[in-house]
This record gives C-alpha cells, structure tokens and sequence, in this order.
C-alpha cells in the first residue's frame, strides 16, 4: 500500500499528544505547586525552593533509569510505569504535612518525571526515523511547549479556585487519562517491532539507503564528542533555563503585569513556532551548524533583555528567545543520534542529560544572587549571555567529524 500513512508518524503524534500532559503536570506545574505549598500549606519559601530543586536531580536519575531500562523493556512499560507513579504521587498531596514528606514528594515526582520524559520519548522516535527524524523530533517535542499553554493554566485556576487539596486527585486523573491509553494503544518501541523499517522506506530502499552510524555505549562514553555535546548544553540548558525562570519578573519590574503576562504568551508561542520551523530546516542545514547559530541567537536574545526596559523591547527579545528555546532542548538529543546512531542512545542521552543538570541548578541560583548583588537585571542577564557563549565556543572549539564514518561492510554485515 504505497500511499498508506506511515505508522511512524501516529507514533511521533502519540509522543505530541503525551509530552503535553507530561510537561504540563510534571515541569510546568512546579511553579504552581511551589505557590500553593507556601501560601495554602504554610511551607518556608526557601524549603519549597530547596525540595523544587531536588526534582530535577530525581529526574535525572529517573533519567539515567529509562536510558538503561530503554534496552531490555517495551519503551511503553517505561511511559506507563513513570505515568503511574507521577499520578499517584500527585494524588498524595493531601497527606503532605512535614518538610520531609515535600522533599520525598518531589524526589518520586522527579523520578516518574525522568521515567516518562525526554528520554524515552526521544529514544522511541530516533529509532523510528532517519532521514526525517529532526522534523519528527521538533513536532512530538512540540508537546513541551503545549503543555504550558494547554495544561498549566487549568492546573493553576483550579489550585486557585478550588485548593490544592481538591485539585490533586483530578491532576492525577487527568495525567493519566493524558498519557496511558496513548501509551498503550498506539505507541510502539520500533518499526522493526511491526515489521516495518525507519521513514517507511521499503526494504530495498532502505538497504540502498545510506548506512547509519551504530556506536556503542561503551565507545561513546569514550568520544571526545559526547562531553563536548555535553558541556556545551550544560551551559546552553543552563543559561535558557535561568532566563526563562527570570523573564516574568523581569518584565513585571520594568513595564507592569501585562507586559509580563505578554512576554510569557510571547514565549510559548515563538517557542512552539521556532521548534517546528527548526524542524523543516534541520532536512537542509548540518545540525552542528544550526545549534552554533541558535547559541549565538539566544546570547543575542539575552543581552536584548538585559537593557530592555519598553514593552515593545521586551517582547522583542522575548521572541528571539523564544525562537531559540524551541530548538534548543530538541538539538541536545539529535547532535548525539547523528553521530552515535540509534542503537544506544537512550542510555548516551540519559547520561549526557545528567551532565547538563549541573547547569540546570547553578545558573538560576546564580540569576537570582547577581539579582541581588546588583539591584536589577542587566548584570544577571548578561552574566547568561556569557554563559550562552562558552557553551558556544565549546561546540564550536570540537574539530573532528559531527557525524561519526560510516561502518564498513565487515561491520554492516555483523549487525
């Protein structure tokens, strides 16, 4: 059936759909539940900060979890297993009352967070595309995006209206009625699993295909490439993700509340838009080429905002931002496919996303001391764009070849 729509892409559609509702109960909603245990359940700022930022760490254990659980299990035991858990630990909000039931609260959250999430998301559609597989990553992550538009503003109108404990166990319903019967019914781990071969192809077109690179885990660990990858996005993440943090307060202190709330509509969308576009363009530009430029354009976009102090100004680097913030999450996974292949990279990911977690934690607590340090936001947010360009430099500084050589036929036989 020649014209038959290739299952590749309900599974790309899947990964759309389920990313949403696991960025919008798992990262997007850690703002709300940060407000709502201080001002409903009484917990110290700085407490509900601390156990916040225990999440992430969780989630890249969860993360370094799934990279290895990825090669012996269905990828769909993985999404429903951290689905699950994420659910239910939503669900036990009701019972928390000491600190260290908010630490154990973020740190299982962290864990179904790292289960379900990027990295098995990723994974599932690196094995199902080749020669399309950037435009298949920018549309099923475009659900990272989706999930704050789509899902946390009813999480957090319903915490306002109704309380937090009435609004869990819907959270957790929700979640799962989002992610499971998706995961079940549609989601499959590879095509070889049905018979079918990455894009589509046929089998004599795939055999005529060019090679793919298929690099161990073993030997990746060992490639100069990986930690230049890895430390490059360490500061990338790093740095995105502290302004991403401040730009609300930032707007709000310069030009008032609408234009803060503008510039986080303005985010979302151009964040939502970018990555598509990223997408198409990565089927025609070299991706090491285009993650030097989208670095450059993110420490341009940062330095705008430093001295941006009309609504028009602001918006305007907030869309440059935007623009970048949607590819650059999407870039961390395919520079590693493109140069190690399919074959391991849930584990190369996991392990390169934990790295990058140094950057996560240091580089928004370091915002918010310059903050302090310095009276307002031009100091800080300059600081990120310096940051943005030693991960740059990083990237840019790697000589050998951002595709790994193709095997030879020795190798392709005993595949």
């Amino acid at each position: 059936m020649p014209h038959r729509i290739f299952y590749g892409w309900y599974v790309v559609a899947a990964v759309l759909v389920m990313t949403t509702f696991i960025a919008g109960f798992f990262f997007y909603n850690l703002s709300i539940l940060l407000a709502a245990f201080v001002s409903q359940r009484g917990f110290a700022v700085g407490l509900t900060s601390s156990a916040t930022a225990i999440f992430f760490i969780a989630a890249g254990l969860g993360g370094l979890l799934a990279g290895r659980l990825l090669e012996r299990v269905d990828v769909r035991f993985l999404v429903v297993l951290g689905t699950v858990l994420g659910a239910a630990t939503l669900a036990s909000i009701g019972v928390l009352s000491a600190p260290w039931h908010l630490y154990a609260f973020y740190v299982m959250l962290g864990l179904a967070h790292g289960l379900a999430g990027l990295v098995p998301m990723t994974t599932v559609i690196a094995r199902w595309f080749n020669a399309h597989r950037s435009l298949a990553l920018s549309i099923g992550t475009t659900g990272l995006s989706l999930g704050g538009i789509f899902v946390a503003p009813f999480v957090a109108v319903a915490v306002a209206s109704y309380g937090l404990d009435a609004a869990a166990p819907w959270m957790a319903l929700a979640l799962l009625l989002g992610v499971v019967p998706i995961a079940l019914i549609v989601l499959r781990p590879s095509p070889q699993a049905m018979g079918l071969v990455p894009d589509g192809l046929t089998v004599a077109e795939a055999a005529a295909a060019p090679p793919q690179p298929s690099v161990s885990f073993r030997d990746a660990m060992r490639s100069g490439y990986f930690y230049v990858v890895s430390a490059a996005y360490l500061f990338l993440l790093g740095t995105q993700v502290a302004g991403i943090a401040h730009i609300f307060h930032l707007a709000n202190t310069r030009d008032g509340h609408e234009t803060a709330a503008l510039a986080v509509g303005a985010l979302a969308a151009t964040s939502t838009v970018g990555r598509l576009a990223g997408g198409a363009l990565l089927l025609k530009v070299p991706a090491r080429a285009f993650a030097l430029i989208l670095m450059a354009l993110q420490a341009l976009a940062l330095v705008a905002l430093a001295w941006a102090h009309s609504r028009l100004a602001i918006i305007a680097g907030v869309t440059l931002f935007g623009i970048t913030t949607g590819n650059s999450l999407m870039m961390h996974p395919l520079l590693l496919v493109e140069r190690f292949g399919a074959r391991d990279i849930g584990r190369i990911y996991s392990v390169s996303q934990v790295l990058s977690m140094v950057g996560l934690a240091a580089f928004p607590a370091l915002v918010g001391l310059l903050y302090e340090a310095s009276g307002g936001y031009e100091m800080p947010f300059l600081a990120v764009a310096a940051g943005t360009l030693v991960g740059l430099a990083i990237l840019g500084s790697y000589a050998g070849p951002a595709v790994a050589p193709a095997p030879g036929p020795q190798a392709a036989a005993g595949r």
